[in-house]
């Protein structure tokens, strides 16, 4: 089986989840990994499962027109080794460009990652939550100090605090 990756994208409404996951059963597709939400009326859902190529496209086929879909084949599977320890990282102010970059760019700058992120916008407040991996080698009273620089420069909050793991 080859390992695919489905991402559905359209207007909400009732069933959209039932509609997809049915015809994906239907030619004997498990999902794997999922993510699904609403963003501003729209739905979006991402999947990662194992099947038949052509047979998933020919399955999700009948729900295009209404709903934006892709269907793509993923390279082998790699195993995503934790970089260090989990944190949750918050954001939250007035709305403004470029939050999300300067602040994930902090992360990167010291070799962590983001392993999850979302943000809404409620009226003029802005809220990013993001799960990230800080490595060990990272110097974390340095961290926390440049988040804090570039949370007063962009007139946010933020706090980076220890997650528990959620290891399965």
């Amino acid at each position: 089986m080859t390992q695919l990756a489905v991402t559905v994208i359209g207007p909400d409404r009732p069933g959209i989840i039932a509609d997809v996951t049915e015809a994906l059963a239907q030619v004997g597709v498990n999902l794997e990994d999922s993510t699904m939400t609403l963003l501003r009326g729209h739905f979006a859902m991402m999947i990662v499962c194992s099947g038949p190529f052509a047979p998933v496209k020919e399955a999700l086929e009948p729900l295009r027109g209404e709903l934006v879909i892709t269907v793509r084949e993923m390279g082998p599977e790699t195993a995503h080794a934790p970089l260090g320890a989990p944190y949750l990282l918050s954001v939250h102010g007035a709305d403004r460009p470029g939050i999300v970059s300067a602040v994930t760019r902090m992360i990167a700058t010291v070799g962590g990652t983001v392993t999850d992120l979302t943000t809404r916008l409620s009226g003029e407040l802005y809220v990013l939550t993001a799960e990230v991996e800080i490595p060990p080698t990272a110097e974390l009273p340095m961290l926390m100090r440049a988040l804090e620089i570039t949370a007063e420069e962009l007139g946010v909050g933020v706090t980076l605090h220890p997650a528990e793991s959620d290891d399965l």
